[in-house]
């Protein structure tokens, strides 16, 4: 049973997964610190290449199953128009009210 986005533990994660969700870049590039990074499956990319192809060119959505470390660590299945649906696992760093850094990859 998914875990709906209001009642992940975090807030600045479940607005995080809202935006993703409602296919809001703008939202979801104001959850972001400047500098901000991310890598997946344990490599560094480009975000702003990444999560174009990853999340909003392809209709990228999470359906969150679990979370820990106070919602900052997520295993969602995620959806996307490229890959279809895969089991995921993500992480954050959160730093005051934005997200400086996630990881995501196959969980």
């Amino acid at each position: 049973m998914a875990i709906a986005p209001a009642k992940l533990s975090d807030p600045v994660v479940s607005a995080f997964v809202a935006a993703v969700n409602a296919h809001d870049r703008d939202a979801f590039l104001a959850l972001l610190t400047p500098d901000a990074t991310m890598s997946d499956d344990g490599t560094d990319r480009d975000l702003h290449e990444w999560i174009d192809r990853e999340i909003f060119d392809s209709g990228g959505h999470m359906d969150v199953q679990s979370e820990s470390e106070g919602g900052r660590r997520l295993v969602a299945d995620y959806r996307n128009d490229t890959w279809g649906e895969m089991r995921t696992a993500w992480r954050f760093t959160v730093q005051g009210d934005r997200i400086s850094r996630f990881e995501t990859g196959q969980a």
